[in-house]
């Protein structure tokens, strides 16, 4: 069962069906609380529009905006307000649908296994080139993402909102879960407190409604500079570490390139079931070498007879240690897989996540 959302309660994220919102025209004050209350909302491009108050109000201020400047679907998408927005009133109901047909009837029964439509043992041999050796080149991750869930199930959520992290629902061997994935091609997938806000409230919304989160990582850390201390990054980066720590449900995090850093080290939380791979080309560690040695070795630099050559020095040395494998052998990490191999891995990751999913109302629920 789910409901369009009609009445507002502090506790409406937290009820027992999913709960969403759909705006066909204007919507302000209490409307525009219920669509932000919603489990995923959806916008109808230049026909709708979201307001604490609108532009009567506003621009008896002084200001001299139209309904779309002020509230239309590119400004609410992009700060995060609503989820989606749709090019008709049909397809918005046909996002509706599709959001619906990943979930449980409530929070008192478990997500259903649809039709198994893909092969489960499918090795994609263009995987093996997906990450470029050269660090510095970025690369498309929703390929990859297409590519190791079943074939055409990705619903991808909140894409114009804290973009260095893609967020969605999927199917994996036909079992629905929760996908977050990092966008090389947004702040090279660093976490800024936009993105930190976006993980959080996705979290919550595995957590609410019992679906195991995949997790593809590459992440250099939290985003930094005076923007991102502006924004308060490090606060809304704790909660979303919080909001990770805080889920039962199981996980499975695939290290791709980068996990470096406080955020890079929150892929997974800690005393549940838990499994992490790593394909060859990951790296981690406190801080990437690139900028990285220079901070954390600058005394020893600063006070050598050749700064430079100290320098390289350091880097051939740290270099020689910071190996996947070398992790692997110390059991830090499952296994370092061939990427060809991801799919199977994520298949037989849901079939043993399946038994282990619970029903009833989780701890800590999403959070608008």
């Amino acid at each position: 069962m789910a409901f369009i959302v009609w009445n507002f309660h502090p506790l409406l994220s937290a009820g027992l069906p999913a709960l969403l919102s759909l705006g066909l025209g204007p919507v302000a004050g209490l409307g525009a609380a219920r669509m932000a209350a919603s489990h995923y909302s959806v916008m109808v491009k230049d026909k709708s529009q979201l307001f604490v108050a609108g532009p009567p109000v506003v621009n008896a201020l002084g200001y001299k905006l139209t309904s779309n400047e002020l509230g239309g679907w590119r400004v609410q998408t992009r700060c995060g307000a609503v989820d989606e927005a749709a090019d008709s009133e049909l397809e918005a109901m046909e996002c509706a649908r599709r959001f619906l047909s990943y979930l449980p009837d409530s929070v008192y029964s478990l997500p259903e296994r649809g039709p198994v439509e893909d092969n489960p043992r499918r090795q994609d041999e263009w995987l093996g080139t997906a990450i470029p050796r050269n660090i510095r080149q970025v690369y498309k991750m929703r390929p990859v993402v297409e590519t190791v869930v079943d074939r055409g199930s990705f619903f991808e959520m909140g894409r114009n909102f804290g973009r260095s992290m893609i967020t969605g629902l999927a199917r994996v061997d036909g079992w629905p879960v929760a996908l977050m994935a990092s966008d090389p091609y947004q702040f090279a997938g660093a976490w800024t407190a936009d993105c930190c806000m976006k993980i959080t409230r996705f979290v919550d919304l595995a957590e609410t409604f019992h679906l195991p989160v995949i997790y593809l990582v590459d992440c250099p850390g939290f985003f930094v500079g005076p923007e991102a201390e502006r924004s308060a990054t490090i606060r809304h980066g704790v909660r979303a570490m919080s909001a990770i720590n805080q889920t039962t449900v199981p996980w499975c995090s695939v290290i791709l390139r980068n996990a470096f850093g406080v955020a890079g080290g929150a892929h997974q939380p800690a005393g549940r079931f838990c499994i992490r791979y790593a394909w060859p080309s990951a790296r981690w560690g406190s801080l990437p070498l690139e900028g990285g040695i220079e901070a954390a070795y600058r005394a020893e630099i600063e006070s050598a007879p050749n700064a430079e050559a100290k320098l390289r020095e350091i880097e051939a040395r740290l270099n020689k240690m910071r190996s996947p494998f070398r992790t692997a052998e110390t059991f830090w990490i499952e296994e370092i897989i061939d990427p060809r191999w991801t799919r199977p891995l994520l298949v037989e990751f849901v079939k043993l996540a399946a038994p282990l999913r619970k029903t009833g109302k989780a701890s800590f629920t999403m959070r608008p």
